[in-house]
């Protein structure tokens, strides 16, 4: 297998970073009998894993960025992220609404007057941002391809769900969320991503469009029938599934979720802001891009939080009003694909500890999570 070719790299890689050795040693050897199975079973090129516990941070990359030059996962490999996008957009309107320049409870009216007199204009920017607004659908139709097209989408909408009684994941509900919050402080989203948030979190290394300087450390995805692909932007693409990242910048962003002491106040209340809980969904409480469960939990609970009926099905909500607090006793997490990579993120701020699995295939969510859950468990 490639990943055995790599390994005396990787293990030096891996080792770089932490304080004790031994510790080291142990996760590397629990971190490898977990995800080199998991990259055989479902024929996964490359993976970074990152975990961060007891204060320190601890990488682990495998197998190869690309098949056709055989290059090895690096801690320095960008990888697409998918879904886990929202979360930084969510982090973006949470920041605008800390600095007062986004309301999130305003309708989208507001901030798209093309919007006035809709059914989509009269829900709230927060609706929006939890999926809760109406049943928007998981994808735009393919006919809508333009900034035009999508506007008249969302002003013949046709309401479906009375607000707040249904979670329908969608991207067309979470980009229309992070194109409002642009809008409210009048800059472009892209803009406002690459030149405000992303430096402001310390992210170096994560981008919506890859600079040419940073191409060569792409990774190339493969989809199911292993043919190499990368995301093919649609609308509101940066928004909803637009970040591509390296395990270290991938890892910092979660560390911050749990250490958002060490940023400004606006970006401690940002964080803040999306970990509360504003929807309850069976056992899991709708933040802000993050998802929540009460910890501990068990790996069915997460499983089926994570599954594809979640994804796919309309869900019955109830609103939290006063929306429910941060807590620390809960493990928080986010999902994301393109048709070439896969991602997950988990962290639990009780235990200071935190995950990321990047992988340049997309693999089952189970999967994802049942590994990640099997490595925090272990620490």
């Amino acid at each position: 297998m490639p990943i055995a070719r790599f390994r005396p790299a990787l293990l030096s890689l891996a080792l770089a970073v932490v304080a004790s050795p031994a510790l080291a040693d142990d996760l590397q050897t629990q971190v490898d009998r977990i995800v080199q199975p998991l990259m055989h079973k479902h024929a996964i090129p490359g993976m970074a894993v990152a975990v961060f516990a007891d204060g320190q941070a601890h990488y682990f990359t495998y197998g190869v960025a690309s098949k056709a030059d055989r290059q090895p996962v690096s801690h320095d490999t960008l990888f697409e992220v998918g879904s886990l996008s929202k979360t930084y957009t969510a982090t973006l309107a949470a920041l605008a609404s800390a600095e007062g320049t986004l309301d999130l409870n305003a309708p989208a009216s507001r901030y798209q007057p093309a919007l006035a007199n809709t059914p989509l204009g009269a829900a709230s920017v927060l609706e929006l941002g939890a999926y809760s607004a109406d049943c928007l659908p998981l994808q735009f139709p393919d006919e809508v391809t333009s900034d035009a097209q999508t506007l008249v989408f969302f002003q013949q909408w046709q309401t479906r769900a009375e607000r707040g009684t249904q979670r329908c994941y969608s991207n067309p509900s979470l980009g229309l969320f992070g194109d409002l919050a642009a809008r409210a402080q009048g800059k472009p989203f892209a803009e406002l991503m690459g030149d405000s948030v992303l430096p402001r979190l310390g992210l170096q290394h994560t981008y919506l469009e890859v600079p040419d300087a940073a191409r060569s450390a792409y990774a190339q995805g493969y989809d199911a029938q292993n043919r190499p692909v990368r995301v093919n932007p649609g609308p509101f693409a940066n928004e909803a599934y637009g970040i591509k990242t390296n395990v270290v910048d991938a890892l910092r962003f979660v560390r911050l979720q749990l250490q958002a002491d060490t940023l400004d106040a606006p970006l401690r209340q940002a964080i803040s802001l999306t970990h509360q809980g504003y929807f309850e969904v069976g056992a899991m409480r709708q933040g802000l891009g993050w998802e929540r469960y009460a910890y501990p939990v068990t790996l069915d609970t997460l499983l089926a939080g994570n599954g594809a009926d979640m994804i796919r099905t309309p869900q019955p909500t109830r609103r939290l009003d006063p929306p429910s607090p941060a807590e620390a006793a809960a493990w928080y997490n986010k999902t994301g694909s393109t048709a070439g990579f896969g991602a997950y993120a988990a962290f639990i701020p009780a235990k200071g500890a935190g995950i990321v699995l990047l992988a340049n295939r997309n693999y089952p969510n189970e999967a994802r999570v049942e590994a990640a859950y099997r490595i925090l468990s272990g620490l």
